[in-house]
């Protein structure tokens, strides 16, 4: 096995296009990930790349975009939440997801004890402050200390895979079918 960078490594030219598309095949949960400013504005930005990091200490963590301007709220503000957005709420993500306007308009959320929103019917929400932030090729990897935690709801949840949205149930026998080839 060689190591990264080594001058025996045949370099493969791979174009965004491809790069996006290969991991595209890779099913990933829909994260709202959500903050407040010092107005107390509400902001967010949804990720795929949501994950627990350590037990002990309880750390979790994510990528962004370094050009998000939910990025600076977070980095300003020194916490966020990350909310698993639930399989009928493929609206909310693509609201969050949204250039420019209002994110959060028609979105319904509750405070943290931290202050940071807590959206309307989720599965799940893990509320953080910021640990680390770590700068990576043209993105941020975000680590957070989990201060609470909740399951809110036994929906299913909301995922991303191949280019659409789905959730887990709904999406399971698609996928099995498309690799079996049914």
């Amino acid at each position: 096995m060689s190591e990264i960078g080594s001058t025996q490594e045949t370099v493969v030219a791979i174009t965004g296009r491809h790069f996006r598309d290969v991991l595209g095949h890779f099913p990933t949960s829909v994260v709202a990930i959500t903050t407040l400013d010092d107005d107390q504005r509400p902001h967010g930005l949804v990720v795929g790349t949501f994950t627990s990091v350590s037990l002990d200490p309880p750390l979790v963590s994510f990528l962004v975009d370094t050009s998000s301007s939910t990025l600076q709220r977070i980095r300003d503000t020194g916490r966020f939440c990350a909310n698993a957005l639930a399989g009928n709420q493929e609206h909310v993500s693509r609201r969050m997801a949204s250039r420019g306007g209002n994110r959060f308009q028609g979105v319904t959320w509750q405070p943290s004890t931290l202050g940071n929103p807590v959206l309307d019917g989720v599965v799940a929400w893990v509320d953080c402050t910021v640990a680390q932030i770590v700068e990576i090729g043209d993105h941020v990897l975000v680590v957070g200390q989990v201060h609470e935690l909740r399951v809110e709801s036994v929906r299913t949840p909301l995922l991303f895979f191949r280019g659409g949205y789905g959730d887990y149930l709904a999406s399971a026998p698609l996928v099995l079918d498309r690799l079996v080839g049914w």
